[in-house]
């Protein structure tokens, strides 16, 4: 997507960002990636001899590159991850692929990248609990999957009632938002909620998905929110991280708006704030 491109060009551009603010994912060791994924789906993937059923469900033709690209996603997770608990915060420039399941993939997501980061910290030794929060305007159904039964990650997804997956996973704590929910509304309810689930489970590391097709003029979205109320969602996740010295690893996820202005804006407001809270 051309966000990809435009929004490091952008924050390039007006000095949020410096060269040296950015790194280059790799291909990481597969034993991470089967930290989380099933062996057989993973390597039908990179082999590409996925079942033609279950490539379909993906969305794109499966290739080579295709697979690459997921997987250096993935390792974008990895290293900003390390680079959250070093600094506080990190992003990634993609990710979000929470609709990848331990052993198939849909709606565009191959591997789970969040999830691979989480499993990655913890098998190091790097965090105990972990919360992901995840504000995607779709639910988190692979995500959900994933972590069922885990209680060390604790998996928090508040999304569009009516918006793709129509059968949903159950996560740890779901909230299903109406069609047109409005900034108000909206972050009301995460206002009310994500303290008082921090308070709770004491997460020494939270994984945040942020993306931006909570926005009214969405083409995949049918919420409510303007450009502003996307950006006092950013602000309060990230606010409360930096206040209660928790390291968040951001990745980007959704964004279809028909204007790419919209969608590189709304993006460059969460690497703006981080910029603004944490350093």
């Amino acid at each position: 997507m051309d966000k990809y491109e435009l929004l490091p060009q952008q924050l390039l551009y007006e000095g949020t960002c410096t060269a040296d603010n950015f790194f280059e994912p790799e291909r990481p060791n597969d034993k991470y990636i089967l930290a989380v994924h099933e062996p057989e789906y993973y390597y039908d993937l990179i082999n590409i001899t996925l079942e033609q059923r279950a490539a379909r469900k993906i969305g794109f033709p499966l290739s080579e590159v295709l697979v690459e690209r997921e997987v250096i996603i993935a390792d974008g997770s990895l290293k900003a991850s390390e680079f959250a608990l070093k600094y506080g915060i990190a992003m990634n420039i993609a990710g979000g692929t929470h609709h990848a399941f331990t052993n198939r993939g849909e709606a565009f997501c191959l591997l789970n990248d969040q999830a691979i980061g989480a499993r990655y910290l913890q098998n190091k030794g790097l965090a105990q609990q972990i919360l992901i929060v995840d504000l995607d305007v779709h639910q988190g159904n692979g995500t959900a999957e994933i972590f069922r039964n885990c209680p060390s990650v604790f998996t928090f997804s508040m999304h569009g009632k009516s918006n793709y997956p129509f059968k949903k996973e159950q996560s740890d704590l779901d909230i299903a938002l109406e069609n047109d929910t409005d900034d108000i509304t909206y972050l009301n309810k995460l206002y009310s909620i994500l303290p008082q689930l921090i308070d709770k489970h004491q997460p020494d590391f939270l994984f945040y998905l942020c993306g931006v097709d909570v926005i009214a003029s969405d083409k995949l979205g049918k919420l409510g929110l303007s450009l502003e109320g996307c950006k006092a969602r950013d602000r309060f996740v990230l606010e409360l991280c930096h206040n209660r010295q928790i390291p968040v690893m951001c990745s980007m996820g959704g964004g279809y708006s028909p204007d790419i202005n919209v969608i590189v804006e709304a993006h460059a407001n969460t690497f703006r704030l981080a910029q603004e809270i944490f350093f």
